[in-house]
């Protein structure tokens, strides 16, 4: 998807489509341009008497999108007085449909569907106007038209809160706008923050208001003018939805209050709890608020029920002060070592602190808003924005930053040695680092606000200059002794990359890029820096030439050498003037350098410029230049060494080879140091001659440096490590590793006081917490993202990108254990406290609980769709209580946070964050959660309102909140083991708070990281802090542990962190041969280069795992590789237990239930699914042709199957239901009425189940092993295929949550069968001792579910282990009161009611807990087959036609009374409504209240039902029995189909909707014609039945016309003239006899066909005297004895003359075949041509001619055909055949395609009159096809 950031701050939507161009918008009606007086600007006016018909529309083509995807859309306009306005907003939901915002000054309430919001829009009256003053009186606006002083608005509308309320869909982007007349309109945008137009840019700057607070003032552009001395309010309205406060009419959009309660998103907001405010809401609110009441109830034990009530605890606490001052250390303030246990210093204000050793007390610090530059001599202290009136958090600071972890940031190329040398100096991002080389202690320079990008050093080692990267390039001169911030000055320049400080430090030069790309190099003067002074400009140059890098030389401040692509060039400052000299390359002018150094150890009388300058390059050259005469003096290029002997390698120094590419270089007076690409740092000799030392590194070195004493060389590498070479003894010292990406998360071994990090770089790694070295590196090409320690033992889990949890055994270097459950990014990854259990969730919502005790770390239980997805709440998406009984995470929604059982995963409580606050105009989403460790009654929310809120775990009462945490969203959260403190980390920052905060705040910041924290965390011994981001930042925690640790009052010191384990305590990993080296390579001589351990890898789940501890020196030894994981199996089978007993009251225990394995016997119920008997075999071979290549594509399917069992399927949100015909899956809009096609099947669908979201349809068919489809909605896509039962499907359903899919075998393999619906695996089976009616999962507990059948109900609960879920099934005899009964169907009712019908038409209620029948009543006198429940209403449907609705509302007050269940006259229930239909009902679906619904019956029929005006609606019509014929009319505008009941249909071809029906009792309609005469009123229909009568109907006055009886036995073809003279019939006996359809006389009869039975008859009009015979018609007729006639007639004059008679040869057939009939037709294009098919030698179709009397032409046929029909328009055929194949054939060339879209053999296909169409039917089964051709 493309970026979104363009749309940033606001998008223009008149200029983004350029709306008065008119291309990509459209107008309608009266729109035209107007000058408006008040605005003085053009406007566009929209006006006329009806809105819908003067619009303008955004985008243009209704295929196109805005997708505009600000929350917050602003429309600037002017209601026309006395007129009404319309406006529709088309919004895009990220559930994938298009939800309409309407709003209109029309509408009276406020209304809603699925996909329609209406609101009331009620115009606002001019200030002090009599319209004002009487809508304020009324309370509400002025509904109707807009009143005569009616004002220019500015509408703000909070879409994601309007689609989050009102229909709980996820707002996506603005797809389209509609304003519609009457109206003038400004403008319109869209934009993420909520501005004030009433603000202008004075007043938000004053106020503090920007952008990053997500409000501001309105853009200009779209500003309205205020003159001045004005108030904007006084001119304008502003009308915000939702609004602030009450207003009647509910869910209105209107005027705010004139005099709103302040809610500014300034700086002076209470960051703490505000009072309670009670106030009403909307119903929609209320509606969540309740749905949030309901899904809040814990699920607990029985016994342990806590009920959640969402409302605010009442206290009024006080304002409490926000501090967001800057506070600087008094270096006196700590003791090194330990805490400070005298008296603490004390301010009036609070502050963000830095606090470092005592050796650096700093001079500048910067807020979150400001920075603060100052050249100071010592501490000062900022003051304020308010005064603090809050009692301190002592001691303060709290924190003091001790150590990092962590190198480079934004680069790797600057550290340097003291002059002392027993210290380096390097960056880690924005802070600077000294680090002892003998200790590693670590002092810090924190000050930067960006990423360190360059260093220097004086000669003396006393200033340090530092620069930053970024567009806001600051340089600062340090005080290295104090640690303090001499100077701070700007560049003028982006991205200083060098810095060279004069030896004597009076001189800084600085390389950076200025405005316009361009190299710029500054010289400062710092001669009076260290005394106070300022720093000043000597000069500045701007060049073309690139500079890598630039150094002053050490013997001349003036002077300065750089380097870089293809140039060397000197500078020089004179007379404030800087210039450059090049250095002449002449061959080398090309070449890429890299460093440059100067000679060292000249002897004193030597002059200045007689020294040597070399310069690398990353060919491998090494450049030595006369600095006096400005030219090359010599150069050597380094070649890789070479092996010449197994014991020697030599280094050859110039040759034509490949070369090293040097990116450092440093000289000493004994040798020089080189940086290589090859990760090689070598000591040469100062001819290059020879190599003295080398030592090898794992990246690329980017940095050397000798140190003053030449003793040590330091290096630094590319991948973030930092070591140095002591060259006197060739040990190397590894100093620093770091990650070389941002560090995504963190755990803490607690007992070994090891830290393991997961990085963005791919690597895991542990470090020892005290010496700051890397123990071991995991490296994958996997992505880790979460990592988490043991609390006990040395393993620690990691989770990946991929959903990948991998567990690892530290010691050992051993996988434990790997799972790849989930699909998402692993988000959070946590243990609980014993140690027994894991946890782990990803980003599409999984959950998994894993067995910790086990080493394998078998999965306990995964459950879907239960946390929030996303990856923002990474790596800590998880929560668990100290006593490990509670996980606590955000989901299923953002707005949603889940307790769970953290044994079982079992939810407890459920608590919506988002209506904490009512009168917050934004939904408050949860971002974090932590349990307090001392208490578990509390839970810890940070919210995406910048909130902290306290909730009792045990109710979801809020306990209290603390507002304005931090200026950016909260991205951890953590409190102290003592729960005495609290940790939150926000953007770049950290606070500590007093946890329990009541009714004061209060709080420290403190800061140093320059990117975003990802998480903070106190250690487990409560001694430290860590915060990762850019780096590892571990503080030291200052709190004094008197209180928690002791009883006594005496002062205790916090002593330094205990000593790293020994040796044998961290177990050496065991490697293979490519492992990382255990500790940095040693140098060595020319004659000893391989002084270094070579890289050992252990192949393992992760890729590969490096052990480098770096303070070890331990050999290590190589490892098996990790045992193998066994899967276990996925299928379950249990035994069933019987609950089975004379009485149900009286039950025993249960017995085992013994499976019978005799023959099965049908159930004697019509609710069980019994396929229709077929003997048509279906022909496996056929291949499909591609869905673009089709000659013919499915269009419509008519008629619904009655022989299916709950086939048919409802969606009120959605406005769809889908039911089956045939094999075919029909997806209906009502809204539209179109219809999608789900084909796949060959078979007979026996039933259909929808998905609670409708976005998930699955179909079973098949008989003998049946198949069950998943499908898309949407996208009409097969998901997925299962298939476990060996008989039908009797019935689906879809669990509540759409976790789980059941399927419900019939009578013939009575089971169940459970599958996952996220993989579609079956998760467990169990087979049942009888047939299985129907079954349905419980609709508010996901993990219960109940089936009835033959055998009485079964209770099922569903058990997840691991991997495993079991059924566990009880079975409940049906009740003795019911007779020898079955039950045949259920439903639920409420959670603890369930509702079973029986054959004999009774009613038992039952008590799910108790499981046990406690009321019956009898319901009807025949079977009941459909039960539904909805509110206090039930309704019934039987096989006596009659649908009853029934109030059931007495049932709930009516238990069981232990001895036998209550038979109800009818006393308690009461039929409320009843209304017979059509036929049996098999299906039916209702919405919630049971008001209205679909209900299908056995006849073919699916009725459209409404109880609120007893109404019943014919949706879809179809033959339950088999259908003989289908034809077009003449015009195509109706078809008609005639079937075996006797009916005849006529249906519109538009709408596919039945006009009329014809029935006649007791006989079979055989065939049906259409008369030719065109219209509706001379259509007439002709159809022949069985009983040898022809029927004439009129269409005009649907009535029967004639009645003629020309045959005696049944008519099997008829068919008007072409005139419409006559009417042609054929009888089963051979006789053709020819009517008048006026008299009704027949006229005459043919009996030349007589004993064999016509198949079919056709008449053309066509001049016969090419023939040689007179007449203008032609006519045929085809026998069962494979003859044809063919006639000439003319019957205006009663000719009827033969013409030809064809006979076809065919072999003796068996004695039980049966023959395909034979079909013959005129070729529509040439009428002299006739087709011909049926039983012969060879499958073929002949083309005879009548003119030549021989046949022209044969196409061979892969089927007998059973019907055939030739289109009109083309030379294509249609033949349908036994083996349910359609074949489309191409006359001319014989190409043809094979369609398998019915269940039964094909009997009848038709083309349209103009070939457009095609029909086919296969028994009751009608499909019409539209024809591209092929």
């Amino acid at each position: 998807m493309a970026s979104t950031g363009w749309q940033h701050p606001y998008v223009n939507i008149f200029k983004h489509v350029k709306v008065e161009e008119w291309r990509r918008s459209a107008k309608a009606g009266d729109v035209s341009s107007h000058l408006d007086k008040t605005l003085k600007c053009p406007v566009f006016r929209i006006k006329g008497p009806v809105p819908a018909n003067s619009y303008i529309l955004l985008p243009k083509n209704p295929e196109h999108s805005l997708r505009l995807t600000g929350r917050y859309f602003y429309l600037l306009f002017r209601p026309t007085p006395g007129k009404y306005f319309m406006v529709h907003l088309d919004v895009a939901v990220e559930e994938g449909q298009v939800v309409r915002i309407s709003f209109s000054n029309m509408f009276k309430e406020f209304k809603s569907t699925a996909t329609w919001l209406q609101f009331p829009f009620l115009c606002g009256a001019a200030k002090d106007s009599v319209y004002e003053n009487t809508s304020r009186s009324a309370r509400h606006g002025l509904v109707g038209p807009a009143p005569p002083s009616v004002r220019w608005t500015c509408l703000v509308m909070d879409l994601r809160f309007t689609l989050s309320v009102y229909l709980n869909r996820h707002h996506s982007h603005l797809k389209s706008v509609k304003l519609c007349a009457n109206m003038l309109v400004k403008n319109m945008f869209t934009s993420e923050l909520l501005l004030d137009p009433g603000v202008s840019f004075s007043e938000a700057k004053q106020r503090g208001l920007s952008s990053s607070q997500g409000t501001g003032p309105i853009p200009r552009e779209m500003s309205f003018p205020v003159p001045k001395g004005s108030c904007w309010n006084d001119l304008y309205d502003h009308v915000k939805f939702p609004s602030e406060g009450t207003k009647l009419p509910f869910d209105s959009i209107q005027k705010q209050d004139l005099n709103p309660k302040p809610r500014s998103a300034s700086n002076h907001r209470s960051p703490v709890t505000d009072e309670c405010l009670f106030a009403k809401v909307s119903r929609a609110v209320q509606h969540r608020v309740l749905l949030s009441q309901q899904i809040a109830v814990p699920k607990l034990l029985p016994g342990s029920r806590a009920a959640f009530r969402p409302s605010l605890v009442e206290f009024s606490p006080k304002d409490w002060a926000r501090h967001d001052e800057v506070q600087l250390q008094d270096p006196a303030a700590c003791s090194s070592g330990h805490v400070s246990s005298g008296p603490h210093r004390r301010t009036d204000d609070g502050g963000i602190h830095v606090f470092v050793h005592p050796e650096e007390a700093l001079s500048t610090h910067e807020s979150e808003d400001e920075v603060a530059c100052a050249s100071v001599s010592r501490p000062v202290s900022l003051p304020s924005f308010k005064e603090s009136k809050q009692q301190d958090l002592l001691p303060d600071p709290i924190l003091r930053l001790s150590r990092v972890i962590g190198f480079g940031g934004a680069t790797t190329r600057h550290a340097l040695w003291t002059k002392s040398g027993d210290a380096v100096v390097y960056p880690c991002h924005a802070i600077i680092i000294s680090m002892k080389i003998a200790t590693n202690e670590q002092r810090f320079f924190v000050g930067h606000t960006d990423k360190v990008s360059a260093l220097a050093f004086n000669g003396g080692s006393t200033l340090l200059a530092s620069a930053q990267s970024g567009s806001s390039s600051v340089v600062r001169v340090w005080s290295y002794s104090r640690g303090s911030c001499l100077s701070m000055f700007r560049a003028h320049a982006h991205s200083l990359c060098c810095l060279s400080f004069s030896h004597g430090g009076g001189v800084l030069c600085g390389v950076g890029k200025d405005r316009h790309n361009k190299t710029m190099v500054v010289v400062w003067n710092t001669l009076n820096v260290s005394k106070g002074g300022e720093v000043t400009i000597l000069a500045k140059a701007h060049t073309d030439v690139d500079i890598i890098t630039m150094k002053i030389a050490f013997f001349d401040d003036t002077r300065m050498v750089s380097c870089g692509r293809e140039n060397i060039r000197l500078w020089r400052v004179r007379n404030g003037t800087l210039r450059s000299c090049p250095v002449h390359l002449g061959e080398y002018h090309s070449l890429d350098f890299t460093d440059v150094a100067f000679e060292e150890g000249i002897s004193s009388d030597q002059h200045v410029d007689d020294r040597t300058l070399f310069a690398s390059t990353r060919s491998g050259h090494i450049f030595e230049i006369d600095y006096s005469r400005v030219a090359v003096k010599n150069v050597k290029r380094l070649l890789p060494a070479q092996q010449q002997h197994a014991d020697r390698r030599e280094k050859q120094t110039f040759n034509t080879g490949p070369g090293i590419a040097i990116n450092s270089i440093s000289v000493s007076s004994s040798f020089c140091a080189t940086g290589s690409e090859d990760g090689f740092l070598r000591l040469w000799t100062l001819d290059f001659s020879s190599v003295i030392l080398e030592a090898e590194h794992e990246g690329a070195v980017s940095e050397v440096s000798v140190s003053f004493d030449s003793l040590q060389v330091l290096a630094a590498t590319s991948t973030g490590n930092l070591g140095f070479l002591d060259v006197s003894s060739r040990g190397y010292s590894t100093l620093m590793r770091s990650h070389t990406d941002g560090v995504l998360g963190f755990s803490v071994d607690g007992i070994r006081r090891h830290l393991a990090t997961a990085s963005a770089d791919g690597t895991v790694r542990v470090w020892n917490m005290d010496s700051l070295h890397q123990l071991y590196d995991f490296v994958s090409e996997d992505n880790p993202c979460a990592v988490a320690f043991h609390p006990h033992e040395q393993t620690f889990s990691c989770g990946f990108t991929s959903g990948t949890v991998r567990v690892f055994d530290v010691s050992s270097a051993k996988l434990l254990a790997e799972h790849r459950q989930h699909r998402g990014e692993v988000i959070g990854l946590a243990f609980s406290s014993d140690g027994d259990f894991l946890y782990s969730a990803d980003s599409e919502g999984s959950l998994v609980l894993y067995n910790a005790s086990e080493e394998d770390h078998s999965i306990t239980r995964a459950a879907c769709n239960v946390v929030a997805r996303g990856t923002e709440r990474a790596p800590d998406a998880l929560a668990v209580s100290a006593d490990s009984s509670r996980l606590a995470f955000v989901g299923p929604s953002p707005y949603i946070v889940t307790i769970a059982d953290a044994r079982s995963l079992d939810e407890l409580l459920h608590v919506d964050v988002s209506i904490l606050d009512v009168e917050s105009p934004q939904l408050d989403s949860a971002l974090k959660v932590c349990f307090s460790p001392a208490s578990t009654q509390h839970l810890l929310i940070a919210t995406s309102a910048n909130k902290i809120l306290w909730l009792s775990t045990e109710t979801g009462r809020l306990l209290r909140q603390v507002s304005d945490v931090h200026k950016h969203p909260c991205s951890s959260l953590a409190v102290s083991e003592d729960s005495r403190f609290l940790l939150t980390s926000g953007h770049n920052t950290v606070k500590v708070w007093d946890y329990n905060v009541t009714r004061h705040s209060s709080s420290q910041m403190f800061i140093g990281h320059s990117q975003p924290v990802r998480q903070v965390s106190f250690t487990p011994d409560q001694l430290g802090v860590v915060s990762v981001g850019d780096a590892i930042f571990l503080w030291d925690f200052l709190a004094d542990p008197v209180e928690c640790l002791t009883d006594s009052g005496s002062p205790c010191k916090a002593s330094h962190v205990s000593s790293p384990p020994s040796d044998a305590e961290v177990n050496g990993a065991q490697l293979s041969n490519e492992m990382p080296r255990q500790t940095a390579p040693l140098p060595s001589s020319q004659h000893r280069l391989d002084v270094g351990a070579l890289d050992r890898v252990i192949q393992g789940g992760l890729g590969f795992l490096s052990v480098c501890e770096d303070d070890s020196g331990k050999p290590v030894q190589t490892m098996g590789p990790s045992p193998s994981l066994h899967p276990r199996p996925a299928v379950s089978f249990l035994k069933v237990t019987d609950l089975d007993s004379f009485s149900h009251l009286n039950a025993d225990e249960p017995d085992p239930l013994e499976l019978s394995q005799k023959d099965p016997v049908r159930p004697d119920c019509y609710k069980h699914f019994i396929p229709r008997l077929k003997t048509s075999p279906l022909d496996q071979s056929i291949a499909a042709p591609p869905p673009q290549d089709e000659g013919i594509k499915l269009k419509a399917v008519i008629g619904y199957n009655g022989n299916g069992r709950g086939n048919m399927v409802w969606s009120p949100d959605q406005g769809l239901f889908a039911y089956s015909s045939g094999c075919v899956v029909v997806v209906e809009y009502l809204h539209t009425g179109t219809q999608r096609h789900l084909q796949g099947h060959s078979e007979e669908i026996s039933c259909l189940a929808f998905s609670n979201d409708a976005q998930t349809v699955a179909s079973a068919a098949g008989s003998s092993r049946s198949l069950v489809y998943i499908w898309d909605v949407q996208t009409g896509s097969r998901r997925s295929t299962v298939s476990y039962h060996r008989g039908a499907v009797q019935s689906l359903a879809f669990s509540r949550d759409d976790l789980f899919f059941l399927s419900v075998g019939d009578f013939s393999d009575p089971g169940l069968a459970l599958w996952s619906t996220e993989s579609f695996q079956l998760l467990s089976s169990v087979n049942m001792c009888g047939p299985i009616h129907d079954a349905a999962f419980s609709p508010t507990a996901a993990s219960q579910m109940a089936c009835v059948g033959t055998h009485g109900v079964y209770f099922v609960l569903l058990h997840t282990r691991a991997s495993n879920t079991d059924l566990k099934v009880q079975r409940v005899s049906a009740p003795s009161e019911a007779g020898d009964a079955e039950l045949t169907a259920l439903c639920y009712h409420m959670d603890s009611l369930l509702f079973t019908g029986t054959d004999r038409g009774h009613v038992c209620a039952w008590d799910v807990n108790k499981q046990c029948c406690f009321m019956i009543w009898k319901a009807d006198d025949g079977e009941i087959g459909v039960l539904l429940c909805g509110g206090n209403r039930l309704l019934t449907g039987s096989n006596t036609h009659w649908l009853r609705l029934w109030e059931v509302e007495a049932v709930h007050g009516m238990t069981s009374t232990g001895k036998s269940c209550r038979i109800n006259g009818g006393t308690k229930v009461a039929v409320e409504q009843e209304m017979m239909l059509d036929g049996t009902m098999v299906s039916a679906a209702f919405d919630n209240s049971v008001d209205m619904g679909i209900v299908g019956t056995a006849a073919g029929t699916l009725w459209y039902i409404n109880w609120s005006d007893s109404s019943s609606i014919r949706l879809v019509s179809g033959h339950r029995s088999k259908v003989s014929d289908v034809v077009f009319s003449g015009d195509e505008s109706h078809f008609a189909t005639c079937s075996e009941d006797g009916s005849v249909r006529v249906w519109s071809t538009s709408s596919y909707e039945l006009v009329v029906q014809f029935q006649v009792i007791n006989q079979a309609c055989g065939c049906l014609c259409w008369s030719p005469s065109s219209g509706t009123d001379g259509s007439r229909i002709a159809a022949g039945y069985s009983d040898g009568t022809l029927r004439v109907f009129c269409l005009a006055s649907t009535e029967m016309e004639m009645k003629l009886q020309p045959h005696y036995v049944a008519v099997t073809a008829v068919t008007y003239s072409a005139g419409g003279d006559v009417i042609l019939s054929a009888g089963a006996n051979g006789l053709v006899a020819v009517s008048s359809p006026t008299s009704g006389a027949t006229i005459r009869v043919i009996r030349d066909h007589k004993g064999a039975t016509i198949t079919s008859i056709q008449c053309v009009k066509e001049q016969c005297k090419k023939f040689g015979l007179e007449g203008d018609e032609m006519f045929l007729a085809a026998g069962a004895d494979r003859r044809v006639s063919v006639w000439a007639t003319d019957w205006s004059r009663e000719k009827c003359e033969l013409l030809d008679w064809l006979s076809f040869p065919a072999p003796a057939k068996l004695a039980d075949d049966s023959l395909p009939p034979s079909l013959a037709a005129f070729c529509p294009a040439d009428h002299s041509l006739l087709v011909y098919t049926g039983y012969g030698v060879e499958k073929e179709l002949s083309f005879y001619s009548l003119a030549k009397k021989q046949i022209m032409k044969k196409v061979a046929l892969t089927h007998w055909a059973t019907c055939l029909s030739l289109s009109p328009r083309t030379h294509l055929l249609a033949v349908g055949s036994k083996e349910r194949v359609l074949k489309l054939i191409q006359s001319t060339s014989g190409r043809f395609q094979d369609f398998l879209r019915h269940s039964d053999s094909l009997h009848a296909c038709h083309f349209s009159p103009s070939g457009a169409l095609l029909f086919s039917a296969a028994f009751n089964e009608v499909l019409l096809w539209e024809v591209p051709g092929l």
